[in-house]
């Protein structure tokens, strides 16, 4: 009998320590990882690398788009990521915050851990389940991340690589464009290099005039300004360099002014990862 509340007191104990160490690990992998902010918004500079008059105009852009497509592009930053893979991290996060809408599985994380003396800097996009066929993964690896965000990444200037990243993932997942008509793009811009002279002007504003005539007969006299894809392409007739950005040409017929503070875009809806997306590191 004593040695049968023996066993059962020494069970206890390990049950007890057991549970003790379930607890811990919940408690610091829930540290790891940044709360959900309250109220929810869609531009979370955690790592302090963005301005914050552009940290705003970027979160109403983004704001905007995600009331009129219900897709929600969120943009996190961090300083650290306390041993886990960036994937890995990014995934959880999302999961964690629940972005993108419950059954539509349509959200995005754009994570970014910036470069310091100590570590290389690492970015990584996450992509709800209901998107994965429109952002493919080699669409966020060879060309978003390594094309439009790395490049200023290394210049230090962390807004213009997030913001042009943005501008392509609202193209894509508004079908402005598809996938393979980037990649063709973006393919087209890099052999052009950097400049066509005089012809490659008169062919620019040939185009642009037919592009303007055309939305100005469907639209109206105002119409509304080129697509991102056809931005894309006319800078590709000039062999447009990555020294500006395309905010003119972003996803949903143009970008999003604002400013003014942290635009409500409904919340967080509870979207599912199942692991798609891309990283790159510099």
């Amino acid at each position: 009998m004593k040695q049968i509340k023996h066993i059962s007191t020494q069970l206890k104990g390990w049950l007890l320590l057991l549970a003790l160490m379930v607890s811990f690990s919940a408690f610091a992998e829930n540290s790891d990882f940044p709360a959900r902010p309250k109220p929810a918004r869609l531009v979370n500079d955690l790592a302090n690398i963005l301005p914050q008059q552009k940290a705003m105009m970027l979160n109403e852009k983004l704001a905007e788009f995600a009331r009129q497509t219900s897709t929600q592009i969120t943009v996190v930053t961090v300083k650290d990521l306390h041993g886990y893979d960036k994937g890995d991290y990014a995934v959880r996060l999302a999961e964690k915050w629940g972005i993108g809408q419950k059954g539509k599985d349509n959200g995005i994380l754009m994570l970014v851990k910036p470069k310091t003396s100590e570590s290389t800097g690492k970015a990584f996009i996450a992509v709800g389940y209901g998107l994965e066929g429109v952002v493919p993964d080699v669409v966020a690896k060879q060309t978003i991340i390594e094309n439009e965000m790395i490049p200023w990444f290394k210049k230090g200037d962390y807004f213009i690589g997030i913001d042009r990243a943005t501008n392509v993932l609202m193209g894509l997942t508004k079908k402005e464009f598809t996938a393979d008509q980037y990649i063709q793009a973006t393919r087209e811009q890099s052999k052009r290099g950097r400049g066509t002279g005089g012809v490659g002007a008169v062919i620019f504003f040939i185009i642009l005039f037919v592009i303007f005539g055309r939305r100005r007969r469907r639209f109206g006299a105002v119409g509304r300004g080129p697509s991102f894809l056809e931005g894309l392409l006319l800078m590709n007739l000039l062999g447009g360099s990555h020294q500006g950005s395309w905010n003119d040409f972003s996803g949903g017929g143009g970008s999003f002014g604002g400013g003014g503070g942290f635009s409500d875009f409904g919340g967080f809806g509870g979207g599912s990862f199942g692991g798609g997306g891309a990283g790159g590191e510099w």
